[in-house]
């Protein structure tokens, strides 16, 4: 799988996908992350990605022509099944799309910045419109993070323990059950019976009856989904 992130402040994202799970599917060479400077495709002399929007509004907006030389660029070597824009008034990101967005090959992801980008580029460029909540980042940084981290923990591979992601909250619309480890018994906080009891079926039964008490209470609004 290949994932190219264009933005504007490339600094804010190479400490982050060169640590931990990112940097271990790179190396197991499962993941490539490339992130592109915006920068390096303006044909401005000052490097300037953006302008003033047409019909007086407030804030400044990225421009086409930086955008779009560097999407062509990277489509001139491969294809891509999907180019994602990160931006608040996009569809919800949620495990399900991580689920999906997993098994492909090439997906390049736009970071906002400032008021947006024009509009245009949406039109006509992105394929697919991603927030990762409803509020408003200064840039998309830290939503193309979050997606590249939930996508590539995802792929076959870069966990140790492949069935660790399957059991993540939200897989299946509920929530994680609670999980322990040793010592069984510290400070008199006991860990449940159950676990200690290597009766599997009832393990599960108790996981599943975990899950179901904790998303009932925590987020009632994934049962009514399911």
């Amino acid at each position: 799988m290949r994932i190219d992130i264009i933005t504007v402040l490339p600094e804010l994202l190479e400490g982050f996908v060169n640590n931990s799970i990112l940097q271990r599917a790179q190396k197991k060479q499962l993941v490539e992350i490339h992130i592109h400077n915006l920068r390096d495709y303006t044909k401005d002399k000052h490097r300037r990605v953006d302008d003033y929007p047409f019909g007086g509004f407030a804030g400044m907006v990225m421009q086409c022509q930086p955008i779009d030389d560097c999407i062509t660029a990277l489509k001139a070597q491969r294809h891509y099944d999907e180019i994602i824009f990160t931006t608040p008034d996009g569809a919800q990101f949620d495990q399900p799309m991580a689920n999906e967005l997993s098994l492909l090959q090439n997906i390049i992801i736009l970071c906002g910045h400032y008021k947006g980008i024009d509009y245009r580029i949406r039109e006509h460029l992105i394929t697919r419109e991603v927030s990762i909540g409803d509020y408003v980042l200064t840039g998309g940084e830290i939503a193309a993070a979050a997606m590249a981290d939930a996508i590539v923990r995802l792929v076959p591979g870069v966990l140790s323990d492949e069935q660790s992601a399957l059991s993540d909250s939200f897989q299946d619309n509920l929530l994680a059950a609670p999980v322990y480890t040793r010592p069984a018994d510290y400070k008199g906080w006991r860990v449940p019976d159950v676990l200690l009891s290597g009766h599997e079926a009832k393990i599960k039964e108790w996981e599943l009856q975990q899950s179901l008490e904790r998303t009932r209470k925590l987020r009632p609004d994934l049962l009514e989904a399911k």
